[in-house]
């Protein structure tokens, strides 16, 4: 019983359930991410090459060849897709430029914040009711004194 205690104490720590909801996050930002380059960026990357895309570029080694005759065997064709990996760096240059951007963004935001919490922290605070109003009696004793 100790390991099923054990386990839902791990569980259920706060690191662990964001980590687990920063996972299907990025998950999700991965799709979309994949979404935005081959339905919109590769298309018009297609347009400025002139090519037929990415995807489609690659060096054959050995072609292809169909069974045309009863007991020959059909070849497969042996090809290096560079397009393919091209079209996957860009891929990742996209998701590392759009964590990159929202890092900064949340590294400015709590930058600010800091900053914030110590200009109030720097500056001094008001004096209390009480504080005022022994400062008060100190000078007129003071002034008494004085006489």
């Amino acid at each position: 019983m100790s390991f099923i205690k054990d386990f839902k104490e791990f569980a259920m720590k706060g690191n662990i359930i964001d980590m687990a909801v920063g996972v299907i996050i990025g998950g999700a930002f991965g799709k979309i991410v994949s979404s935005l380059v081959n339905d919109i960026i590769m298309p018009c990357m297609t347009v400025i090459t002139g090519s037929d895309g990415f995807k489609n570029m690659k060096y054959v080694i050995v072609e292809g060849k169909e069974a045309v005759a009863e007991g020959q065997a059909a070849v497969e064709e042996v090809a290096v897709n560079y397009g393919m990996f091209i079209q996957n760096i860009v891929d990742f240059l996209i998701i590392a430029l759009s964590i990159f951007v929202a890092l900064r963004v949340i590294v400015k935001f709590k930058r600010k914040e800091k900053e914030a919490e110590a200009e109030a922290a720097a500056a001094p605070a008001e004096p209390t009711k009480e504080e005022v109003l022994l400062t008060e009696i100190r000078d007129i004793l003071a002034k008494e004194a004085k006489k």
